[in-house]
């Protein structure tokens, strides 16, 4: 099958970066390589045929036409065209199927904003902030051209519709979370309402033109994500030695939207290895630095649920031994991605860019093809033994706790006297954060009263449950912290508000802070 020719067209000085980019990851992608070959203006050969016949004509042939649209109208002819609006028009003639990504910026040209209204007019366009954005958007944008054409009988999986799901099986209170956090992580630029929802899963490539509902929507948003996929669950297990052996410390098993499974995972490991204690003298915050760098262990969680083969019956595992960490995906690496590149910087190439961008805009991956080196970064800075990637019938990331000198012989008593210790280490670590938990939570009640919503947004965790538990039912049960309605715990609208006790402790930390 002969390959369709996607004109990239835009003012070339502009996204000069950009259009290389885009052409270069159509051109490797295992997927969109084998239907789309890109064509760039400044690629063509030397030749005896003006530049304006020469792209006209191009863009005339082409059954795709992507447009990038800024700042700049860019040059004018002796009629006050942009080429950039030449090759648009030209595209138009001759029916070809226009894709439009339109760049958020403060202002532009006076003639570049008209050529935008324009595009409003004819098309429906897509917004971006980032080259990972209109990457992302592109993938999104040619997958559904391809299953629309009947190019594909099934597309990828994060960009598969799910026939039977319809909008009110997505819960608005965790897409106004997304929002309100993309807007400041990311500064994503649609602002939340309930009218609002279909443009803002418009935006990010989550809904078809016709309202179908992608996978990756229901993984981000969904009521309840195991309706659809029962596997796409995290398996934690805590082991007491260096093999997978009974009996185990702890095994859970986590489901939820992809965001409340990285916080649970991400809480499993962190609260089971040791920590070290900072002495507290007068402060009632207490210091506490993990033995894994909690931000190698979120990166390790984070990157094998957005790279997982959704389609495998496998779920996600994180398994914690004596000895290291490993994180487990069903999944292969990227077609020409190999171990050695994940050393290195490398391009993001995520098997589910429709999954991975709204993860990205939400800060859980820090940028786009760093998550690997970030981990080695981290790991190796706080002087942990180098960590590893290995690629088998599934995805293995391996993190190695601290080293710790053994006895070649132990009897039993001395091992009892070890796990009494190990308790106790675990024990004070617990506690200590229990009451950062509290002081986190006061810090942000203040002398107001805070819903659940606010307070989930606020401290940034999505699982309510989660929260309940290890935020706001111990601060209660401590007298720290009460309810507005406390005759009706279930109350719609219940608030919590501190109590003389918490407020005095609100007054030690700021006081500490202050001084610190």
């Amino acid at each position: 099958m002969a390959k369709q020719s996607l004109f990239i067209s835009s003012v070339q000085g502009e996204f000069q970066d950009e259009r290389r980019l885009i052409a270069e990851y159509i051109r490797h992608d295992a997927l969109l390589s084998m239907y789309f070959e890109p064509f760039l203006f400044e690629e063509l050969p030397a030749q005896d045929k003006s530049a304006q016949s020469a792209y006209l004509e191009q863009a005339s042939k082409s059954e795709i036409y992507l447009l990038l649209i800024g700042v700049q109208y860019g040059y004018q002819d002796a009629e006050g065209i942009s080429p950039t609006e030449r090759e648009y028009d030209s595209a138009t003639a001759h029916h070809a199927y226009r894709i439009a990504f339109i760049k958020s910026v403060p202002e532009r040209d006076e003639k570049e904003d008209a050529f935008k209204r324009k595009i409003d007019h004819d098309v429906i366009r897509n917004v971006f902030n980032s080259y990972e954005e209109l990457q992302s958007g592109v993938y999104a944008s040619l997958v559904e051209y391809m299953t629309s054409h009947h190019l594909l009988r099934q597309g990828p999986f994060d960009a598969s519709v799910q026939p039977a799901a319809r909008l009110s099986d997505l819960d608005n209170e965790k897409i106004r979370w997304f929002v309100g956090v993309a807007r400041e992580v990311r500064q994503f630029p649609l602002t939340y309402s309930e009218e609002n929802i279909p443009q803002i899963l418009h935006s990010l490539h989550l809904v078809t033109e016709d309202g179908g509902i992608k996978n990756a929507a229901l993984l981000l948003f969904a009521k309840d994500p195991q309706q659809w996929f029962a596997t796409a669950t995290i398996k934690c297990a805590h082991f007491y030695g260096t093999k997978v052996e009974k009996p185990m410390a702890s095994l859970q098993i986590y489901g939820g939207t992809v965001f409340e499974q990285v916080d649970m995972a991400v809480t499993f490991v962190m609260s089971r290895i040791d920590q070290r204690v900072g002495e507290r003298i007068h402060s009632a915050r207490v210091d506490v630095t993990p033995e894994l760098p909690a931000q190698a262990v979120r990166e390790a969680i984070v990157n094998a649920v957005v790279h997982r083969d959704y389609t495998d019956n496998g779920s996600v595992q994180v398994m914690l031994f004596k000895d290291r960490l490993e994180v487990w995906n069903p999944g292969k690496l990227p077609h020409g991605m190999t171990i050695e590149n994940l050393s290195g910087i490398h391009r993001s190439r995520p098997v589910n860019p429709v999954l991975a961008n709204p993860v990205y805009l939400t800060g859980y991956i820090e940028q786009m093809g760093t998550g690997t080196t970030d981990i080695l970064e981290r790991c190796n800075k706080a002087g942990l033994r180098t960590p590893e990637f290995i690629q088998d019938e599934d995805f293995l990331t391996i993190l190695w706790r601290p080293e710790r000198e053994h006895e070649a012989d132990q009897d039993t008593a001395h091992e009892t006297d070890q796990v009494t210790a190990h308790q106790s280490v675990h024990q004070t670590a617990h506690q200590s954060v229990h009451q950062n938990n509290i002081n986190k939570l006061i810090t942000v009640i203040r002398g107001d009263t805070k819903t659940l919503a606010e307070i989930s947004q606020i401290i940034n965790i999505r699982h309510r449950g989660y929260l309940m538990d290890n935020y706001i039912s111990p601060a209660i049960a401590d007298g720290y912290v009460a309810m507005l309605y406390p005759d009706n715990p279930k109350r719609k609208g219940q608030a919590y508000h501190l109590t003389s006790k918490g407020l005095e402790l609100l007054t030690k930390i700021n006081t500490n802070n202050n001084n610190n």
